[in-house]
């Protein structure tokens, strides 16, 4: 190839490096200039040399898995005044006690899949639990259209339109057997719905409920620690709460 060929060919190529350089099409550093650059979120780095993005971080977990919104927004107003907001911290609602509720229902817990179902069925004594052919995500759909009902016969409202003084009204009601259903018992759906109110409270993160870890803080509960040798020969001592997320890399 003649000399003055091969340097017209660098000299191409050195402005077109200068061209993709400058006008920020560099594929490799993700970084995209002109008409489509505008599209992207800008991004600064930190002091520590870090890169800084304007976008939000969204939490993709709180979806509904099984509930419609009608019994979301239910269970979200029930669950809030079985385990309501106060000065020492927040309540259900906050919490992702809901979503809890609704991710397990979803899943084995809803199905009894690791319970026999089987007849024949006795009525069992109160110590034994819920004795049935029922399942759980069952109880619940019944359980909240009852509560609904109770609530449009009482009070001619919707239960998420009541008051806080009216839906607790509507829940002891429920509690205290003076709703009569013919599937299931009042009672035994308020006591579930309690349980699982105080286990979305106070479970890990990982399943939906004790958003940041608040419920474990409001009891000094240390979470899922992997070791505790170095409190163990001393008084008590409040230790921040560990998830099990916090064990990935170890």
């Amino acid at each position: 190839m003649p000399e003055n060929t091969k340097e017209q060919d660098n000299n191409e190529s050195l402005t077109r490096r200068r061209f993709l350089k400058s006008s920020g099409i560099a594929l490799g550093g993700l970084a995209v200039g002109g008409a489509l650059g505008s599209l992207i979120p800008f991004k600064e780095k930190t002091n520590e040399g870090k890169v800084k993005s304007d976008k939000k971080t969204e939490n993709y977990n709180l979806a509904l898995m099984y509930f419609t919104q009608e019994q979301f927004r239910m269970v979200e107003s029930a669950t809030e005044r079985i385990f309501p907001a106060d000065d020492n911290g927040p309540g259900a609602k906050e919490l992702g006690v809901a979503y809890f509720i609704d991710h397990q229902l979803s899943g084995d817990w809803g199905f009894n899949s690791r319970e026999y179902m089987q007849p024949p069925f006795f009525k069992g004594e109160k110590v034994q639990g819920y004795q049935g052919r029922i399942r759980r995500r069952e109880i619940f759909d019944i359980g909240l259209r009852e509560l609904q009902n109770h609530s449009l016969t009482k009070y001619k409202k919707n239960f998420i339109e009541l008051n806080e003084e009216e839906q607790d009204d509507i829940l002891t009601d429920f509690a205290e057997d003076k709703v009569n259903l013919t599937t299931i018992s009042a009672s035994g759906f308020f006591n579930m719905l309690r349980s699982s109110t105080l286990e979305g409270a106070y479970s890990d993160p990982l399943y939906s409920g004790n958003r940041n870890m608040e419920g474990w803080k409001m009891r000094n509960y240390p979470g899922s620690q992997m070791a505790y040798t170095d409190v163990i020969d001393k008084k008590f001592t409040v230790i921040p709460p560990v998830s099990l997320r916090d064990h990935l890399g170890h």
